[in-house]
């Protein structure tokens, strides 16, 4: 009987790892319960009322910031940044298979942007942005084209230097999840395709791409929802709009109801989602494979 009783050890760890959890994950749920506040409700304990009042505040508008317009662009910027993470690793990670001259000096520069603190990449993306808005306008009035300067506000936007700034921070993991992945892929199979005739092409095709898939969907995942979380490095690298996460960062000191928890909801909902189907899907791959 006396040797199947857990050591004292036990319950002091298991207390240690409950508080860790609670630590993890209590914000989170905190912001969850006081979303669904009644109409009255306030920013704090204890609640008053239980309803839906606030979601509905939140479809209808947030005074002047458009909710729904930086959602429709963060979702955008995500799923491109997800598509180009999930290429541009897969294409390292195929590269770097190979004998490579200088391969190390090429993983450490890919990799370098982890260390260095976001706001500082932020900083210099928009910098560099700047010094090309310049030197266009230089270049245009130079030419005689000051007519197109009229039109002209920023090469800085959504899709190019916000972009850029999130692949800095995207590309890295995806990096380090192929070479990982290829680091343990047994050559054999490839080597068995060419024997039975198969090209270059076919055999990535039908023998290494199917087996590499589900690590593929993990980078995209990894992709989409770092995207769709950074603030730092899209603070100074964004232009003219905002993604969701810096409007809901402008709204935490100017907004003094529960609608600010209801935008937070939605917002850790839709990364929730991202990560149940991207479980689904590799769980599906896994059993096709």
């Amino acid at each position: 009987m006396s040797a199947s009783r857990r050591p004292p050890a036990f319950y002091g760890l298991a207390a240690v790892f409950a508080l860790f959890v609670l630590f993890l994950y209590g914000p989170m749920f905190v912001i969850f319960v006081l979303s669904l506040q009644g109409p009255e409700g306030g920013l704090t304990f204890p609640m008053r009322g239980f309803s839906f009042h606030w979601f509905g505040k939140l479809w209808e508008g947030m005074g002047v910031v458009d909710i729904a317009a930086a959602f429709r662009r963060s979702v955008a910027l995500g799923a491109v940044v997800m598509v180009l993470t999930v290429l541009l690793s897969l294409g390292a990670g195929l590269a770097f298979r190979r004998r490579l001259n200088g391969a190390g000096a090429l993983f450490y520069t890919s990799v370098a942007s982890l260390i260095m603190p976001s706001i500082v990449v932020s900083l210099g993306i928009g910098l560099q942005f700047r010094l090309v808005d310049t030197g266009l306008q230089a270049l245009l009035t130079q030419w005689g084209l000051d007519g197109l300067l009229e039109g002209y506000g920023t090469a800085m936007g959504l899709y190019t230097s916000a972009l850029g700034a999130h692949l800095t921070w995207t590309l890295p993991f995806g990096l380090l999840i192929m070479l990982a992945v290829f680091n343990r892929f047994n050559p054999a199979y490839e080597e068995a395709a060419r024997d039975l005739g198969a090209t270059p092409w076919q055999g990535f095709r039908h023998v290494v791409l199917p087996l590499v898939a589900p690590s593929l969907v993990g980078v995209g995942m990894f992709g989409f929802t770092l995207s769709w979380d950074e603030i730092a490095r899209t603070s100074q690298a964004i232009g003219d709009v905002n993604t969701l996460p810096l409007e809901l960062q402008g709204l935490t000191s100017t907004v003094t109801t529960p609608a600010i928890y209801a935008l937070g909801t939605v917002t850790t909902l839709v990364s929730f989602v991202v990560m149940g189907a991207t479980w689904a899907l590799v769980t599906w791959l896994g059993r096709k494979r």
